[in-house]
């Protein structure tokens, strides 16, 4: 079992001093830490009992290195909160303690450092202070040991308690991708640029091929190395060394993060609750400057609250759009620390409910807030988050590669997350695009309504082309939504789609009695004229004066569609049937001729026409490729 242990406490209460009795190592690895006698940056040690590995991450407790503590605190599954015996609790004890409850840790142990110097009455007053600080928090019940590191007191008992207490760390989940926020970044001689955190998800292993973020520069993946030794993968709670080919180390700093290929984004806009300390000095306000502390970055941020008062007071929580100042890496459900501009002091915290977003308006906070409350407590149910997220994409849906952006998910539990939601009749799933059921069902009856609708104003047309009805229903929608909603739509026999006319499946060409008289007619003179036909005006004319001159154009459309009529030119129309009769009989020409070739002459020889309709019925041949020019003549193609 991998267990990351982390310190917190103040300043010279012993927590270096603590991980040497328990480990043998000094956490202290800078020259500036030995020579100044304080811990400045981040420390690693290491400790195996049994069949659980410890890795020790020992943090700065100086107010002014709070940033460098917040970088140790990503991805600690147990804390040790130190308070020296002699001193008690101090400013920055409460502030780690804090941080730790914010970051969401939920087992601890409490040591009391440097008991060789106190007696015990001062011990029991310290004792005191420490139930007062933890009550009603995750360390309420936390074992509290006291410990004397120069002598050795207590070390065997804290030893045990860990042991203790990793049977109850719960088990890191294995649905998310690898990713690893990057706390140090170094050169080893002959190996090139090294990275190091304490991998937060997934598994690295040698050969792998990583992106770099926010950058998102793809690098791969050398060496792997676990507290000191080289491994072929690691895993989820490991800290991890990685040494990357193709990149100069101080390219790479803090607060960057490793993960797999193509599926986080950088994200400047982030929607999360926050929860306000009971001791900030003041509210949360919006357009407020903070300072977000998120795994191992530190980004200056603005604050839009989403509330009408658009303040959150302290004690109080609520939700919170973040307006970062620069791009970082993060997935949904990611916890941070809030502290304030100037002067620097932990206010509050909180959980990344969705990332890369749109800045919200205000108008936008009732909307947003609901769904940022569902999404909120569905943390834990992965077929629920799909709907929510889906729902949240309103009629645009949720693509596939959305959700694994904001969950972290790896493939194969994003799959298992839609199928679930997807039998469960939450969404429904087309081409990787996810829509909420409810929204999918009101666009499909959008469209039934909106053919309806132009069948009753345009009852001649055979339907609507596919790009009016993206214009009246799917206009802000992706073409893949309307492309699953006329998939369903026809799948279940409502609709009917003749190449890029769509119409309803009941729908058919009904004409009035006037209507029907007067196309019957037209039909009949078309025929009768044969290769001879009059102006088409005057064809309308001569067969009605009862019948509009719009609704006349639109019958003779449909006859056009239905392949009754053949248009040769704006003015000329044929009976169909003598077209294809001419055709037939100038093949039949060519079939007798030695080189398929044919003039004008004779062309009107075999239709007994004039010029006047050999020439257009020849183009019209032509613009069908039933002939092609050849000078003066035309080759009539097979």
């Amino acid at each position: 079992m991998e267990i990351i242990v982390g310190t917190a406490g103040h300043i010279d209460h012993g927590k270096t001093a603590l991980v040497r009795a328990l480990t043998g190592t000094d956490a202290d690895r800078l020259p500036e830490e030995k020579q100044r006698g304080i811990t400045i940056d981040i420390g690693f040690a290491e400790l195996t009992i049994g069949d659980v590995h410890f890795g020790f991450v020992d943090v700065p407790g100086h107010e002014r290195f709070v940033k460098n503590m917040l970088a140790g605190a990503s991805g600690i599954d147990i804390v040790v909160l130190v308070i020296a015996a002699d001193e008690g609790v101090m400013p920055q004890t409460r502030e780690h303690f804090e941080i730790c409850r914010l970051l969401g840790i939920k087992q601890g142990i409490i040591v009391l450092t440097k008991t060789d110097l106190v007696d015990e009455e001062t011990l029991e007053l310290a004792r005191m202070e420490i139930d007062e600080l933890v009550s009603g928090s995750f360390l309420k019940d936390a074992d509290v040991i006291p410990v004397s590191s120069s002598t050795g007191r207590g070390i065997e008992e804290l030893k045990s308690s860990l042991v203790a207490i990793s049977a109850r760390v719960a088990k890191r989940s294995n649905e998310r991708i690898a990713f690893l926020p990057i706390d140090r970044s170094f050169t080893l001689k002959g190996f090139g640029a090294v990275v190091t955190g304490t991998l937060a998800s997934g598994s690295i292993a040698e050969g792998d091929e990583l992106d770099l973020l926010p950058e998102g520069r793809r690098l791969r993946v050398r060496n792997v190395q676990t507290h000191g030794r080289a491994v072929k993968i690691a895993t989820s709670g490991q800290r991890t060394a990685v040494n990357l080919a193709g990149i100069d180390h101080s390219s790479i700093v803090r607060g960057m993060a490793l993960a797999e290929p193509d599926v986080l984004p950088a994200s400047q806009v982030l929607d999360v609750s926050v929860e306000m300390l009971k001791d900030s000095p003041r509210p949360l306000r919006s357009r407020q400057r903070v300072r977000v502390h998120l795994g191992t970055a530190e980004i200056l941020a603005r604050v839009f609250v989403l509330n009408k008062n658009g303040s959150i007071e302290p004690g109080e929580s609520g939700y919170v759009q973040l307006r970062l100042e620069s791009v970082v890496a993060c997935m949904s459900g990611d916890r941070f620390i809030i502290r304030s501009y100037s002067p620097q002091q932990t206010i509050g915290g909180g959980r990344v409910i969705m990332h890369s977003v749109e800045k919200h308006r205000r108008k936008d906070i009732d909307n947003v807030t609901k769904l940022l409350a569902e999404l909120e407590g569905t943390k834990s149910e992965n077929a629920s988050m799909v709907r929510s997220l889906a729902i949240g994409s309103g009629r645009s849906g949720c693509t596939i590669a959305r959700l694994r952006s904001q969950t972290g998910w790896t493939s194969s539990a994003a799959a298992l997350a839609i199928t679930a939601a997807t039998d469960s009749g939450w969404i429904v799933n087309f081409d990787e695009l996810l829509i909420d059921a409810l929204r999918f069902a009101e666009l499909k009856d959008a469209a039934i309504v909106e053919l309806e609708s132009f069948h009753k104003k345009e009852p001649l047309a055979p339907g609507m082309t596919r790009e009016l009805l993206r214009d009246r229903v799917f206009r802000l929608i992706p073409t893949a939504a309307m492309a699953a909603v006329v998939r369903q739509l026809i799948g279940e026999g409502q609709i009917v789609a003749d190449n890029d006319v769509i119409r309803l499946a009941g729908h058919k060409n009904e004409l009035s009695p006037e209507e029907g008289e007067f196309i019957e007619k037209l039909m009949l003179s078309l025929k009768a004229a044969r290769y001879q036909p009059p102006k088409i005006d005057e064809a309308i004319n001569a067969s009605s004066s009862k019948i509009d001159s719009e609704v006349a154009k639109k019958l003779i459309q449909l006859k056009l569609k239905g392949g009754e009529l053949i248009k040769v030119t704006d003015d000329l129309y044929f009976a169909a049937d003598p077209i294809i009769e001419l055709t037939s009989a100038i093949r039949k020409y060519a079939d007798t001729s030695s080189d398929r070739l044919i003039d004008v002459a004779r062309f009107k020889e075999i239709a007994g026409v004039s010029r006047k309709y050999a020439i257009p019925l020849l183009e019209y041949f032509d613009r069908e490729r039933v002939t092609v020019r050849a000078g003066d003549r035309r080759m009539i193609l097979k």
